[in-house]
């Protein structure tokens, strides 16, 4: 469960954003919409605990995140929250399969090669697991990130405008493996995007305005 109450977030006295309360039940799928601008990768970094809001509060599974200390926040994080950025962020000098050990690490959870291996067949990259980054295309690298996202079961899945330099097919792709995935891990999965093509794909919608909600 995620949950947000009265949460506001300022760069400076000319950039402010507040959000609107949100209730999302454990297993739901949710589309933020709305242009540059609005604060749509804001809301998503604090939804993931990656900034502190200068307003209200962020409710991960009955947890007030934005009321961690540094290292609780951390660990929290890499528990229980899987965050899929728009680009894949992965650690160039290190495998694939090293790259999900370290996510394991990091979270302080067991390292795991088997439960690796599972994921990466899940996402039809059985093969790459030896392969460094540059020699796997940018769809591998996406589904790579995604594995990262998913290794430690998270019970909430954030992705940053992950279909944005898509085109069709890759679009219905991507969404559909999200929509799987956390189906599969029961996991809350929020999109933060601009793209229009995913309306028709998400019951649950919020359409964010630059200086306003709606």
């Amino acid at each position: 469960m995620i949950q947000t109450k009265n949460l506001k977030f300022q760069y400076d006295a000319a950039q402010q954003f507040q959000f609107p309360d949100m209730h999302c039940e454990q297993g739901s799928h949710w589309l933020v919409l709305g242009e540059s601008g609005c604060g749509k990768t804001t809301l998503l970094h604090l939804l993931g605990g990656l900034r502190k809001p200068t307003g209200g509060d962020v409710i991960v599974q009955n947890e007030a995140i934005s009321k961690l200390s540094g290292e609780a926040l951390d660990h929290f994080r890499g528990q229980n929250i899987g965050i899929i950025f728009q680009q894949s962020h992965l650690i160039k000098a290190l495998t694939v399969e090293d790259n999900l050990l370290t996510a394991q690490y990091l979270a302080g959870e067991r390292q795991d090669k088997n439960k690796i291996r599972s994921i990466l067949a899940k996402l039809n990259l059985e093969d790459k697991l030896k392969a460094k980054p540059k020699n796997l295309s940018l769809g591998e690298q996406q589904r790579v990130a995604i594995a990262r996202a998913l290794i430690n079961d998270p019970v909430l899945i954030l992705a940053d405008e992950p279909t944005s330099s898509l085109d069709d097919k890759n679009c219905q792709e991507v969404v559909k493996l999200l929509l799987e995935q956390s189906q599969n891990f029961k996991a809350t999965l929020l999109i933060v995007t601009h793209d229009g093509r995913l309306k028709e794909l998400f019951e649950n919608q919020i359409l964010l305005e630059a200086s306003k909600v709606v």
